[in-house]
């Protein structure tokens, strides 16, 4: 796990500002140039798919925030908490719970829409920088073993997160690339089989294997995931890759991927929308699936485990204390956004109305969850 919460409380700060910087640009006099900086067509879609910088920023940029994802999942899963079957019992559970609730809420509340249907999977998402980086602003006033249940429950989210990406939002497959992306990827399997231990030649076929899923149909940012799972996890010597590509990466995923994914996303305009904005369906059903639906899926799903003696709660952790990590795992943001942008990326006015919704529940899953932990250690020093 992470040792160092302080970037990560860091790293959630700058979202806070970039979201906050990208609503006031997208609320001025410069909200025309911002959108023209991201939509205008840089050449024929004909000539290059990716054909405006928003495109670039979400399918290209994205792809490495995913890279990064998965090399955190493959050491997880071989030499962190998630190696534990016992350890991990919980967070498993927590998260699937905190992904079905948000999405049965969010059905529920379209179903006089069938149109809106294909968004069920937006508010089912944590965003793991911003979530920690509030856990990260409260101190010790959040128990260490919370701090890595929220970041190991967030982990396995962005697990399900992916799965769901490739699974429901793939339009149409071409199968040559198909095929094409299986020679690659199987190609890097083959150089790890052989133990080729230099990070150079797995970069270079990531971004062949980006390429060719970029074109196959499935969303380009898989191919993150699925390069990042094949880097070898040690060298001959035995010293550390993976970690070693992992915290190379970090920053700039950290400082420059996601802030910019967030600041091109994160604009909606809100002038002239009143409240009925708000309270429409899509930005409501996505903001109760986050506020609501989290806190109820991951708190039900330590309550029942606990009673079935499936597993326990974090030791040293309160009630209060869980509810208000729950609550703080409602901060959708960044994946949330980004299915937004794949599940309504043919209506600009859903689209909006999504990040009206995300913004939203993100905001009061910030506020509540924050209020609750903070009351929460106060009273556990008391």
């Amino acid at each position: 796990m992470r040792a160092l919460f302080v970037s990560d409380a860091k790293e959630g700060l700058l979202l806070i500002a970039v979201a906050v910087a990208a609503m006031m640009v997208a609320n001025s006099a410069l909200a025309e140039g911002y959108h023209h900086l991201f939509h205008a067509e840089l050449w024929p879609v004909a000539t290059f798919k990716l054909n405006s910088f928003h495109l670039w920023i979400n399918d290209a940029l994205m792809a490495i925030f995913f890279f990064v994802v998965g090399l955190e999942v493959k050491r997880e899963l071989v030499e962190g908490d998630l190696a534990d079957p016992q350890a991990r019992r919980l967070p498993v559970l927590a998260a699937a719970a905190g992904m079905a609730i948000p999405a049965a809420i969010f059905v529920l509340m379209v179903s006089d829409d069938p149109s809106l249907d294909r968004g069920w999977a937006i508010p089912a998402a944590t965003d793991i920088a911003f979530a920690m980086g509030i856990v990260g602003l409260l101190g010790n006033r959040v128990p260490q073993q919370l701090r890595l249940f929220l970041l190991t429950v967030a982990i396995v989210d962005d697990i399900g997160a992916v799965a769901i990406i490739a699974a429901f939002y793939t339009v149409q497959i071409k199968a040559i690339w198909m095929i094409a992306s299986a020679v690659v990827a199987g190609a890097l399997v083959l150089m790890n089989l052989k133990q080729v231990d230099r990070a150079w030649p797995y970069a270079l076929g990531a971004v062949v294997l980006w390429f060719c899923v970029l074109n196959s149909g499935i969303h380009a940012t898989v191919a993150g995931v699925v390069a990042a799972l094949i880097v070898p996890m040690r060298r001959r010597d035995g010293k550390p890759l993976l970690e070693e590509v992992e915290h190379g990466l970090a920053p700039w995923n950290a400082y420059m991927v996601v802030p910019l994914f967030g600041f091109a996303n994160a604009g909606v305009d809100l002038r002239g929308i009143g409240i009925d904005g708000f309270l429409a369906p899509l930005p409501l059903a996505i903001a109760a699936g986050l506020v609501l639906g989290k806190q109820f899926g991951i708190l039900g799903a330590i309550a029942g485990a606990r009673w079935l003696g499936i597993a326990k709660p974090p030791e040293g952790a309160s009630w209060m204390q869980l509810w208000g990590v729950a609550i703080l795992c409602g901060i959708g943001f960044t994946m949330s956004l980004f299915i937004a942008t794949m599940a309504f990326a043919d209506d600009p006015v859903l689209f909006e109305q999504t990040k009206i919704g995300v913004l939203s529940g993100t905001l009061v899953s910030v506020v509540l969850g924050y209020i609750v932990l903070f009351m929460a250690g106060r009273r556990s020093a008391a």
